[in-house]
């Protein structure tokens, strides 16, 4: 759950917006009296727009025009304005809490995309309170889920899909609209995400560019649709541009699974090039390979997916595709305020992939360019 940081070292003054205290009378707030917080009607008027605008842009609606954008945002640091949540829960009758399921949070991943969504949903108006769970486990998740409606909530949110979490959705009587934060499974959709549909092609044709004929594939775990499609990506990618796999190893998105991906392969190592489904695996990868005598990237290559805060820092530095996990959080909230609030939410922005080219990625063995 995240709060709002209280004023230290005493009360706070401030000036009534609009009003400048007159000389001789009394000022209430000097008096120790608490000053009337601003409203988003202050906030309009300061800005100069209505306060449909100040709502639309507190709920985090981005068809806003970017200089209105920055007279409103202006308007609400000058006045320190703070969304009243007990009031505003009195107006509508709803609460202003959003329950929120996601996995372990120590994986950059999933602790971006909860950060992205707590801060979507503070500039709403609303509280995030998250629970970490198994998302494999179907017992912990119908536990969770049990714990949370008990509560008195606005929405339930899962920031990650699995074939359990979305089971255990389907299932559940929720009293409040709810919303499964996650790429949909390729298999059943026409839509695909950028991730799969531009960043895997591309990442899998910067390798054949570099002379690369044979690759392998560290997959994430089958339970996730995210790693469902990432696999399917790769090996359309690979189709498409005539080059060989040497097939697809699985993990559990941990770099202790991508290091036993590579030291349980049966027989020889026959790929030039291998590509994780995240950059964790591919580190644990990289371990391995060296260990076995491997040079990385003269004899062969590694590249994941994420692009975490590490990726600059292994040995070699890793190319990888850098995944916008904050604009998740933030559109997986906005989709969910959509059905509380009754209003057509904005299309999906900021989910695009982008590729970073380092050190471990080389030309192929054999090929112009190698050294």
């Amino acid at each position: 759950m995240t709060l709002q940081d209280a004023p230290r070292g005493g009360r706070m003054v401030r000036e009534t917006p609009g009003e400048t205290a007159k000389a001789g009378s009394t000022d209430p707030a000097a008096e120790g009296a608490p000053a009337k917080p601003p409203t988003i009607y202050d906030v309009a008027r300061v800005a100069g727009v209505s306060h449909q605008t100040v709502s639309r842009l507190l709920r985090g609606y981005e068809g806003i025009r970017p200089q209105t954008k920055t007279r409103v945002m202006d308007a609400l640091q000058e006045l320190g304005y703070r969304p009243n949540l007990a009031a505003r829960s009195l107006t509508t009758g709803r609460s202003q809490r959003i329950g929120a399921l996601t996995h372990e949070i120590d994986q950059v991943g999933p602790s971006k995309i909860a950060q992205g969504a707590s801060v979507a949903a503070r500039q709403a108006g609303y509280l995030l309170d998250i629970v970490t769970l198994d998302m494999s486990n179907a017992d912990a998740i119908n536990d969770a889920l049990e714990l949370i409606m008990q509560h008195d909530l606005a929405g339930v949110l899962a920031l990650a899909s699995t074939d359990e979490m979305t089971q255990a959705f389907e299932a559940a009587d929720f009293r409040v609209p709810a919303y499964i934060a996650a790429e949909e499974d390729d298999a059943f959709s026409n839509r695909r995400s950028e991730l799969t549909s531009v960043g895997l092609p591309a990442l899998i044709a910067h390798l054949a560019g570099l002379g690369h004929r044979t690759l392998l594939h560290i997959a994430g775990s089958t339970t996730y649709s995210a790693a469902r499609n990432r696999r399917r990506a790769y090996e359309a990618a690979v189709a498409d541009l005539s080059l060989h796999s040497q097939g697809v190893v699985y993990g559990d998105w941990s770099a202790r699974s991508g290091y036993e991906a590579i030291t349980g392969l049966r027989g020889k190592l026959e790929a030039t090039a291998v590509v994780a489904a995240n950059d964790q695996m591919a580190l644990g990868a990289m371990l391995a390979l060296t260990e076995q005598g491997y040079r990385i990237p003269e004899d062969i290559s590694v590249a994941g997916i994420d692009d975490i805060p590490e990726a600059g820092y292994f040995s070699p530095p890793l190319t990888t595709l850098r995944v916008n996990f904050a604009a998740q959080g933030r559109n997986a909230v906005q989709q969910l305020l959509g059905q509380i609030e009754g209003f057509t939410p904005p299309s999906s922005t900021g989910l695009t992939s982008q590729l970073i080219t380092r050190r471990s990625t080389g030309p192929a063995p054999g090929t112009a360019g190698h050294k």
